[in-house]
């Protein structure tokens, strides 16, 4: 057994932790029991089950096109997480595909392409995921936001509109507003790593015992393909979500809220 090794014993002692935050929880009558046996047992429930998928999957015998199916159950099923978290958002399923469509073929095709990491199930699957796990919460704000900012500033978008703008430039200002705020937290992240957090990447691969200068070129590689996917898939969602919200005819068409 290797250093970074988790026994099942250790996992056991690890459900310390867990107690503790049922303790908290029952300390402070937070009434979140529940939710957290609940999360605790599905986590590992669903752990081990992708884990023994993931073994047949990226095994070095098997043919990459298992590993490339699995990159685009992933990706459909991205898209139906960001349809639920932001339903009122014009074809937000369809958007939202082709925003990690993009980011997948552009920061797949650097990595790869370049030979950053060797094209193989154990580098495919998982990298993709990062790629597409860190995107969708930029995707969600992108497209939420680009309705909100031209929904407050209708009148000025309408004004605009009157003065003879067709609505691609009309909508320019609150379009990058929108991306600045779904891409600014990934930049922040970026900017505070390795001095304020170790990054999961980083951190698992000193477990495992490979030396820290090795495991930050890794991590640094992996970072920059997170920040071009989330790049992508901002500006690829807010300008498709804002050529939704006018007419052909350069007309803003009546805007969705929220749903509760």
């Amino acid at each position: 057994m290797s250093s970074g090794d988790v026994t099942t014993w250790g996992l056991i002692a690890s459900l310390v932790l867990v107690a503790v935050a049922l303790g908290l929880s029952l300390w402070q009558r937070l009434d979140l029991e529940r939710d957290i046996v609940w999360a605790t047992v599905r986590s590992i429930v669903q752990l081990l089950v992708v884990g023994a998928i993931l073994a047949f999957v990226i095994d070095p015998s098997q043919p990459l096109i298992l590993s490339w199916c699995w990159v685009a159950a992933m990706l459909v099923f991205a898209a139906v997480v960001i349809r639920r978290r932001a339903p009122e958002v014009p074809d937000v399923l369809k958007l939202s595909f082709y925003a990690l469509g993009a980011a997948m073929v552009i920061t797949l095709g650097v990595i790869f392409g370049l030979k950053v990491f060797p094209l193989e199930g154990r580098t495919l699957v998982p990298l993709a995921g990062m790629m597409v796990g860190n995107s969708m919460k930029a995707t969600v704000v992108a497209a939420r936001r680009v309705i909100e900012e031209i929904r407050d500033k209708r009148a000025e978008v309408e004004a605009r509109l009157a003065l003879g703008q067709p609505a691609k430039i009309a909508a320019r200002p609150y379009v990058r507003a929108a991306m600045k705020t779904a891409l600014s937290p990934q930049i922040e992240t970026t900017k505070a790593v390795g001095l304020v957090f170790l990054p999961g990447a980083m951190t698992g691969l000193i477990l495992a015992g490979v030396n820290p200068v090795d495991a930050v070129l890794v991590q640094a590689a992996i970072m920059y393909l997170i920040l071009g996917s989330v790049a992508t898939t901002s500006t690829v969602i807010a300008l498709g979500v804002a050529s939704k919200l006018f007419t052909a005819d350069h007309r803003l068409k009546p805007l969705p809220r929220p749903v509760a």
